[in-house]
């Protein structure tokens, strides 16, 4: 019961998040705010998977969340790499 009642308040919570992060995204004032912005992103939509995975019991959504977990994980790392060298690969 009391699951139902919280849903759909985390639900737009998370959404929010995701929102602000997508505007500090797109209006941050360097670069490494904005990979900081991406990284957060990621975080947020992990955690918007694992809610719809709790709503609709599906284990589908908690393995796409592992999945862009590592995804955005790499992405930071490389998009980190290429700000402090100039180059991903060496």
């Amino acid at each position: 019961m009391i699951l139902a009642l919280v849903m759909p308040v985390a639900l737009a919570m998370i959404t929010l998040a995701l929102l602000l992060n997508l505007w500090g995204l797109l209006r941050g004032p360097d670069m490494p705010d904005r990979v900081l912005a991406l990284d957060t992103l990621y975080i947020d939509s992990i955690a918007l998977l694992v809610l719809l995975g709790i709503q609709f019991d599906s284990q589908l959504y908690f393995e796409s969340a592992l999945v862009l977990a590592l995804l955005g994980f790499l992405a930071t790392v490389a998009f980190c790499r290429y700000l402090v060298r100039g180059r991903v690969i060496e």
